[in-house]
This record gives C-alpha cells, structure tokens and sequence, in this order.
C-alpha cells in the first residue's frame, strides 16, 4: 500500500486514504500491538473525523478499547499514551502536507514510534489482508478524556525560567493553537497571535515552517512588534522553526547546541543526541556546556530510539524536530516544549537569541541542496571510494565524509530518486567550492 511510509501512514483523500482504510488499519493496529486499551486523537482536516471514526470502529472491533482525546497536537497525543499508560496511540494527521491529504502517525507504550523497522510493515500487511480475521473478543469500549490541563504542567517543566518577553508565535492554523492557548495562560509574555485557530484547509500559508516563504508572516510580526523572538510551528505542532528579534531564521542545528545548555543546566554532564547533518559547532557547543555530544541518524524514529539506547537527555535535528526526556520512560518531539526551553533560555542567558547565536555562526554551511538522480546509490558509492581515505566516513545514513577543513553529509530520500546533499566548511570559498563540485556529480 504506497500510503504505508517510512514513519508513518499518508496520502491524499480520498483517492489514496479513505474510510475502509482508516477502519482496516485500525484493525490491523489493534491486532498487531495486542494491547488492552489504544489513544486516538486527531487535526483538524475535514477528512479527520470521518477518517478517525473509522479507525476506532476498527480498533473497536479486534475487541481493544479506545481513549478519545478529540482536535490535539501530536505531542498531546504521546503524553497521553504515556499518563494513561495505554498500549499505544494514533495521532490522524498529515503534519505539513497540504489539506487534501491526511494519515496516522502510530506510537506503542510509552509513546514509541512504529516505523517501517518497528512494525509499521506488519501493520500494512495486516491491513493489506483486511485487518486479519475477526478477533472473537467482545467489541471495545469508547471513552473520552480531556488532557489539555495536564499536558500544560507536563510541558512547563522544561524549563523554569518564565522572562517576561514580547513573543510573535504562527500556528499556520495547525493545532499547536490547542496547546498554547492554556499555556499561555501561565506565561508572563506579551503574544502577537497569528493562526491560531485551527482550520484543515490551511488560508494563510502552508504549515510548513522550513520552507522560507511560509515565514514571512511572523517575520514581518516580529519587526513590527519589535518582538523578542518569533516561532512557528507545523500542522501537528511536532516541530518549531525560530526566528530572532530581527526576524532572521536561525539553523535548528544552532539551536539544539543553544537549547544543550539550558537542558544540561538540569542534567550535568548527560549526552546529547544532533542530527549529523549538523553544524561542527553543534558538538563543539554541547561539549562546552559540559554534555557528551554523539551524532545520530536522521529521522524520529531513530533519533528517539538511539536517545533510548545511550540515555541521552536531549536531541535535535535540522527539521526543528527537538527531542526531550520528559521521563525515564518517555522520549518525545515536541514544538510546544521547545518555545518553552527557548522562554528558559533566554531568561537564563538574559541576552537576545541573535547575540546568542552570532558566535555559533562560525562556519558556512549550504543548506540542503536536493537533486533528482537516475541511480543515488551508484553516486554514493563512487563518492564512497573517492574519499575513503578521509579522517572520517560514515554510512550511518547516506554518506558522511569530513576533513579538517570541510565536510559534506548526501543521503537518498526514502520515497524518491534524490539525493540530499549538506555541505560546511570553514571558509565561504572553500564551501562554495566542494559544494559545486559535489552537485555536479548529482546527475
């Protein structure tokens, strides 16, 4: 079923996702988890509770009970799983991707994801043969509960320095309204709000904050209310994008080596996770706060899995995916909890975000630089043997290669022929120069 991606389930209604999927998938899940009880929440597209209806009827049907927590943010969705100690949970989203399309981001116990390595393939095979047979078990239960209240305390306790700072913050009408409603409630900060009501059809602009031009309406906002900061989040609120007081987007790999000293502040000495395609001064800044910095594999999946493994306290990736240990037990993206660590930042730091981050701009990097290839794994591969006699090369994901003065990260893409290429450097002139060299083998 091509809706079946790499971390989770996508794909336009109703010509790819419609209800007799929704409801064999639901199927499928309950099936394949086995647990007592299950979370359902979902966005606010117009094809979510049609499709959500669905999903707990068949959820229903393999005899597992449902929780509904109603229009949430994904991250309200894993602290449900994990303060109602359920089996797992289904978010009904499609995060950023424009209002025709919807899917099911699915999660086990303690909020961990399902991906195409962690059952998402059982799953669609499952569903593939219509849910498996009929379980023989009394049909579940359907109930409802109201988190918002406790996923408010649940996320203040990422940081405890609450300034009081003039802050422009853009839901892009997602659901990242839902959550900081209430908890603005508790912050002493002036909010220029802009979308926060939360509408499927997206009018303003695409809830995408990586693309550049999806920024401009909260850049403008932070200028002309001379804000201190400005955020935007995506359709489901997973990931946050900043931008400082002159409204210039700052890297999320700048960030996370930001964000590694206020977490570390009540953590000493922990590990923090950055996604490899990171700056050097990610590491480096990590590093002098005291933590232990490791790279790790792009994806959430793999981030909150590697996070689980080493015990790391932190991560962040360069999608504005920022990853906190809430607990022992919970691991989890979270775009409501990063403007909260950016509050405790910077009334912990008492300086601007754009001070702060001039010095982390030590380096020139590219960007990342996509092209449609007609063989990615023959590219890699040559590449591979042209520079295996470099001071570093990883296969961790795609191709690493660094030297003392320049590196370049080129991964395939999971659903397409591209090639992702990343490329810093401790000159312009020597950036510039590797980069073009490398996009030109990108054929």
């Amino acid at each position: 079923m091509s809706i079946f991606k790499a971390y989770d389930v996508r794909g336009v209604v109703p010509a790819e996702l419609d209800a007799g999927d929704a409801r064999r998938i639901g199927r499928a899940i309950a099936r394949h988890f086995g647990a007592r009880e299950l979370v359902v929440g979902r966005d606010a597209r117009a094809s979510s509770p049609e499709l959500t209806d669905a999903l707990i009827r068949g959820v229903a049907e393999d005899g597992v009970d449902v929780v509904e927590i109603g229009q949430v943010a994904t991250p309200m969705l894993y602290y449900a799983v994990e303060a109602l100690r359920a089996g797992g949970g289904v978010m009904v989203t499609a995060s950023h991707n424009p209002a025709q399309y919807n899917g099911f981001k699915i999660c086990r116990e303690h909020a961990i994801p399902v991906g195409e390595a962690s059952g998402l393939r059982e799953i669609e095979t499952l569903a593939a043969r219509g849910g498996a047979e009929r379980s023989a078990a009394p049909g579940g239960r359907r109930r409802s509960a109201d988190i918002t209240s406790r996923y408010v305390e649940h996320v203040l306790a990422v940081g405890s320095v609450r300034p009081r700072l003039r802050v422009a913050i853009d839901c892009g009408n997602g659901m990242a309204g839902v959550a900081l409603a209430p908890l603005l409630e508790r912050l002493p900060v002036a909010v220029e709000r802009l979308y926060f009501e939360p509408d499927g059809r997206f009018p303003n602009h695409p809830a995408d904050p990586l693309r550049v031009e999806n920024l401009a309406d909260l850049r403008e906002a932070v200028r002309r209310e001379r804000a201190d900061f400005g955020v935007a989040f995506d359709g489901d609120a997973d990931r946050a994008i900043f931008v400082d007081e002159h409204g210039e987007p700052v890297p999320c790999d700048l960030v996370t080596g930001l964000f590694a000293r206020s977490q570390l502040a009540r953590a000493p000495g922990g590990k923090v996770l950055y996604d490899l395609r990171s700056s050097w001064a990610t590491a480096e800044e990590i590093e002098a706060a005291g933590g232990v910095a490791e790279m790790c594999r792009v994806g959430h999946s793999f981030v909150k899995a590697a996070m689980r493994e080493s015990g790391a306290v932190f991560a962040g990736e360069l999608s504005g995916h920022f990853y906190f240990r809430f607990s022992p037990s919970l691991v989890a993206d979270d775009g409501i909890a990063a403007f909260v660590a950016m509050l405790d930042l910077l009334g912990r730091e008492k300086r601007s975000l754009a001070s702060l981050i001039a010095p982390l701009r030590r380096y020139t990097a590219s960007g990342e630089l996509s092209r449609r290839v007609a063989d990615p794994q023959a590219i890699l591969a040559t590449l591979a043997r042209e520079h295996r006699d470099a001071p570093l090369v990883s296969h961790m994901d795609g191709l690493l290669v660094r030297y003392d003065d320049w590196w370049f990260n080129m991964r395939p893409s999971n659903t397409e022929p591209l090639l992702r290429l990343n490329v810093e450097a401790k000159s312009p002139t020597r950036m510039e120069h590797e980069r073009d060299r490398l996009l030109a083998r990108m054929v």
